[in-house]
């Protein structure tokens, strides 16, 4: 949700147009997030002002102002800069309809001396607003980000001595809410300062030689005493009377990271739109302040907390560039369904070892024994991560003989759901900074209950904020609508289950038959994906309709849930994923022959309870669309269009099922027109509430 992409070379000569390129591809790296406007912010020709160039619409829109600003002369392309920084953004709106006044980099005044991009939400905006109203400041745009710009202009006015850094620690004081924040200056050219609370931002480095410590220390202002928690030791100024500042950090310790000037740096919301220049990269954790002046990175806090490191480190990504291509595929959802043969191995790789037919977890392995003393499981997720806890749900009451509770994230913070010491808690999120999954896992751990991360991103705030977790392993997941993701969240909770019930003697056999269905899946998946162009025929009829039931129960319910989700987020469509049980108790009233009707019915322990909901539908002139089992010729009779999945163990079952839900989502999606890896009104990460 939102993108910031941020360049700064030092000492490393680049033309004004190299320096564009650069931040137009980092915002076409991050236009999977979800956005509706575009904007950059560079310095003049003269280097005396700063340029803004901003576009509502698609980074292309935003590419072809730049051209043009270009080539009219009113930024030299070919001029050569040693030392220059340049922001970016891309903007999902929340405050103010999608315009070009209210896109990103929002500034300070019509001389542009502070510019600021942002992604999340000020929730005190308003007080801010008003309280700089009441000093003489007037506001243009529509959106929460103008008064952080606004406001650091005020404090610098008010406080000439202060520097960059300094400036955006007093701001950050007086902002409640969530925010990436990365600013530039005019009046501190050459300068860049970016921080976070509850949005993601790292930064990547880039030097000519190796870099000279793999850790950045972190300093302190003058108010070391130490806080239980910063979050909550964090001063407010609800009313914003006036503006409290803070004492100065007059810290003068060494944090040059590299050996050599020359350097570039990267500051973005995402490891995508670094990868292409470098591996080395620094997540910044809530409330960091990241400065670079003189070409020296240096990371603030105001004040510590119990748990603080001394440094930062340098993390190397292992993440590929060919790894977030298109390749061959026209779309990126395509392409990552497609790869789920490979994804789902990724996942077991180094974890199930078939031959001896056991589990290990990694991750979690130290914590096993405090696990099995738990009072229970809770589940808590959203969207397509919480379809995946639903999926496995009777697996895992199964295997670790616990009571599972699965939690929607935003209900379970509403209700204010009691949570004890003795209670597990399972956070999974693709991205791990799904913003109702981390508030709640925050909840539960001040509540003292252990935390088990299930992500996708290393270096996310789930995965560092977890107590011990489970990399799902998958590879980048560009496309806005979980495909593969959702696979690998299914086997990684398969294969807590398996380790938790090792030491089961009754359920031994149990866990070899799944063991086994686990070593079948890649060519059975395989073996669905031969389904397309069948899947492709269905969608040519569905894309007509405006509506679609799916239904199923068992372990097929989660791909009912979770393909009627497709259906939606791709489409446009009304979709709704139906327990086949609670047929009769009102979903039944929909059903004519006008309505399309998908059923999963397959030789599980509910086949019976299915196949009497599929005579209910039939006896009601719909003629239901059927996902079956290979060669049962019994169930097909009963429809003349069906989709034949390999059979495998029954909970296993689900993921063989969602692939054709996920094949059928997109192309119903193609063949209506939509765009379908950046679906509209939808960001791939949900970084506000």
């Amino acid at each position: 949700m939102c993108g910031i992409f941020a360049y700064m070379n030092y000492l490393t000569p680049k033309t004004r147009k190299e320096i564009l390129d650069l931040l137009v591809t980092g915002l076409k790296r991050l236009e999977y997030r979800g956005y509706d406007s575009a904007g950059v912010a560079v310095d003049s020709n003269d280097g005396k002002d700063i340029v803004l160039v901003k576009r509502s619409g698609k980074v292309l829109m935003l590419e072809e102002a730049i051209n043009l600003a270009c080539d009219e002369g009113k930024t030299k392309a070919d001029s050569e800069l040693y030392t220059h920084v340049g922001i970016a953004h891309t903007r999902w709106a929340t405050h103010g309809m999608p315009s070009e006044v209210n896109s990103h980099p929002q500034r300070s005044d019509a001389e542009h001396s502070f510019v600021v991009v942002h992604n999340g939400i000020i929730t005190n905006y308003k007080d801010v607003k008003n309280y700089l109203e009441s000093k003489g400041h007037t506001f243009e745009s529509e959106t929460d980000t103008e008064i952080i710009a606004k406001l650091i202009y005020h404090l610098y006015r008010e406080h000439p001595n202060y520097s960059f850094r300094e400036l955006v620690e007093q701001v950050i004081q007086q902002l409640e809410g969530a925010f990436a924040l990365a600013f530039k200056s005019k009046h501190f050219p050459d300068e860049c300062v970016t921080t976070r609370r509850g949005s993601p931002l790292l930064v990547g480095i880039k030097t000519k030689t190796r870099l000279a410590t793999d850790h950045i220390p972190i300093l302190y202002g003058k108010d070391d005493n130490i806080a239980s928690n910063h979050q909550e030791h964090r001063p407010r100024n609800n009313s914003v009377h006036d503006i409290p500042v803070l004492p100065r950090n007059d810290s003068t310790s060494e944090f040059m990271p590299v050996d050599d000037k020359e350097v570039e740096y990267f500051f973005a919301s995402d490891a995508s739109a670094v990868i292409e220049h470098t591996n080395r990269v620094i997540y910044l954790e809530d409330d960091d302040v990241a400065a670079v002046k003189d070409g020296l990175l240096s990371i603030h806090r105001l004040r510590k907390t119990h748990d603080d490191p001394h440094a930062r480190e340098i993390t190397t990504l292992k993440m590929e560039i060919q790894q977030i291509m298109k390749g061959n595929y026209e779309y990126f959802m395509q392409k990552e369904i497609f790869e789920q043969p490979e994804s789902v191995i990724n996942t077991m790789r180094g974890r199930v070892n078939f031959e001896q037919e056991k589990v290990i977890l990694g991750g979690i392995k130290d914590y096993i024994p405090e696990i099995k003393r738990c009072r229970r499981l809770m589940l808590i997720a959203c969207g397509t991560s919480y379809h995946s806890a639903v999926a496995t749900r009777q697996l895992l009451e199964e295997l670790t003989e616990l009571p599972v509770m699965v939690e929607l994230a935003s209900d379970f913070l509403d209700r204010g759901t009691p949570i004890f010491r003795d209670d597990v808690c399972f956070f999974i999120s693709q991205s791990g900074e799904t913003a109702d999954t981390l508030m709640a896992l925050r909840y539960c751990k001040g509540r003292g209950a252990l935390i088990v991360g299930v992500t996708n991103t290393v270096g996310s705030s789930i995965c560092r904020e977890s107590h011990c977790g489970i990399h799902i392993n998958a590879g980048p997941e560009i496309g806005v609508a979980s495909t593969k993701a959702y696979t690998s969240q299914f086997i990684s909770l398969v294969m807590f289950g398996l380790v938790m019930s090792e030491d089961r003697i009754s359920l031994q056999q149990r866990r070899l038959e799944i063991i086994r269905g686990l070593a079948q899946l890649e060519n059975q998946i395989r073996k669905v994906l031969e389904l397309d162009a069948k899947v492709y025929k269905l969608a040519e009829d569905l894309h007509k309709y405006k509506s679609l039931l799916i239904m199923g129960r068992g372990f097929n319910f989660a791909t009912c849930l979770e393909g009627a989700l497709k259906v939606k987020e791709l489409t446009y469509m009304h979709s709704e994923g139906i327990m086949a049980g609670e047929l009769k108790h009102g979903p039944l009233a929909l059903v004519d022959e006008l309505m399309p009707v998908l059923m999963i019915v397959l030789r599980d322990p509910v086949y019976k309870k299915c196949m009497n909901a599929l005579l209910q539908v039939k006896a009601r002139n719909c003629q239901p669309i059927l996902i079956c089992e290979e060669g049962d010729t019994e169930t097909m009779d009963h429809s003349s269009k069906s989709l034949e999945v390999p059979r495998t163990v029954d909970c296993l079952q689900g993921i063989l099922t969602v692939i054709p839900m996920q094949l059928l989502a997109y192309h119903i999606a193609v063949l209506r027109g939509c765009n379908v890896d950046c679906p509209r009104n939808l960001a791939k990460s949900v970084t506000v509430e």
